[in-house]
């Protein structure tokens, strides 16, 4: 049994038991208990329900491992040719660590 699920705008396949690196999410602590109720479709051994817009009662419970893990680091270089300009910026995304408990539907 699996279902997508969206979660800070992106949109997840969730299966009990995966880990899901998502975007941070603020205010959480580890060891806490987050549902989602945004469950787009949901797919139980081969009868799939598929949302308008969403499940009617469906839910994602999980726990989060990590509340704050840095991806990795992304380096954007910009330069212009013969005009002596260069500039490196560097970025690191984080992202919440979250373990799927269970699929309700």
């Amino acid at each position: 049994m699996y279902a997508i699920v969206e979660i800070n705008g992106q949109q997840f396949k969730a299966e009990e038991g995966k880990k899901l690196f998502v975007h941070h999410i603020a205010d959480v602590e580890a060891a806490a208990t987050v549902e989602f109720e945004k469950v787009l479709l949901v797919d139980n051994n081969g009868a799939i329900t598929v949302g308008a817009p969403t499940v009617e009662g469906a839910k994602v419970v999980c726990e989060v491992v990590s509340p704050l893990v840095k991806g990795e680091k992304v380096l954007v270089f910009h330069k212009k040719r013969r005009k002596g300009y260069r500039k490196l910026n560097g970025h690191r995304q984080q992202f919440t660590e979250l373990t799927i408990k269970s699929v309700i539907a």
